[in-house]
Formats: structure tokens, C-alpha cells, sequence
């Protein structure tokens, strides 16, 4: 039970962190930043449902699989952010809809170029070399490895 309530946890804070780094620290995160959030939501998800206790081992598994997910998305940004290979994406800031408009006006509103590309990496910490990306790898890859060991406790 604990386990579970840790991933559930741990998998909400990460994407929590990323928007009040946007909030305070102005890091106005890519389309490929925002991606890397979605797997953390239903891995939160799949580990809340596990503290009821019904197939809690295999909802870990799901979570520790979200989480290697939000892993994988961020190890390809990272190649994208080493100029290893091109981001698939426009990398633009998500545009705020505004349903008063029509899809024209909405058209023009949006910048001419990407105000936050895929491969121009976002650092938490001046001077330390690990971007926004770099950092969420190794926190999804813990995460994975956590979920994947209380779910291997509830085998037994």
C-alpha cells in the first residue's frame, strides 16, 4: 500500500514540477516537454486505483511502464537537444485556444517561428549541464525502477 501511494506520489510531482518551473523560472517548455507528461498522469492514475488493493502488481507494472514511457519520450529529446536527430515536431509552445476567434484569426495570432524549440535544451540550474530533458530521464527511469520493485513485492 505504501508503494503504491510513493508512486502515485513521485509520478504526480513530476509533472507538477515542470509547470511551476514554467511559472517561476519562465522555461516555456516544447511540444516534445509537454509529451513527456502525459505517461506521469496515468502512471498517477494506475497507482491511486492500486491503493484499493485490486490488482495492485499489475497496476504498478502499468505505472513503472508509464513512467519508462515519459523516459523514452525524454531519451529522444535529448538526441533531438544533441542535434542527433530532427525533433518530428513544429516544437512550438503550445497556443492558448481561444474560442472567440475563428480558426483564420487564430492562425495569425500564431508567432511566425517557434517561440521554444525541440532542440534548444531548458536548464533548471545555470551552469549545470543537464537540461530539463536530461533531468526528467533519470527521474522517469527511478521512478520505472521503483514501481517495477513493489510491484515484484506484491508477487510474493
Amino acid at each position: 500500500m505504501a508503494g503504491a501511494f510513493l508512486v502515485a506520489f513521485l509520478s504526480a510531482l513530476a509533472p507538477l514540477a515542470a509547470r511551476l518551473s514554467e511559472a517561476t523560472l519562465a522555461l516555456p517548455p516544447c511540444a516534445l516537454c509537454l509529451w513527456q507528461r502525459a505517461p506521469y498522469w496515468i502512471g498517477f492514475a494506475l497507482a491511486s486505483v492500486a491503493l484499493l488493493g485490486f490488482g495492485r502488481r499489475w497496476l504498478l507494472i502499468g505505472a513503472g511502464l508509464c513512467a519508462s514511457a515519459s523516459a523514452f519520450i525524454a531519451a529522444f529529446h535529448l538526441g533531438v537537444e544533441f542535434g542527433w536527430w530532427p525533433s518530428p515536431l513544429a516544437g512550438c509552445q503550445v497556443a492558448a485556444i481561444n474560442p472567440n476567434l475563428s480558426l483564420e484569426e487564430m492562425m495569425a495570432s500564431l508567432a511566425p517561428r517557434p517561440t521554444k524549440p525541440c532542440d534548444e535544451p531548458a536548464y533548471l540550474l545555470p551552469g549545470f549541464p543537464l537540461s530539463m530533458a536530461g533531468m526528467n530521464l533519470i527521474y522517469g527511469a527511478g521512478l520505472a525502477a521503483l514501481a517495477f520493485t513493489f510491484a515484484r513485492k506484491e508477487f510474493r
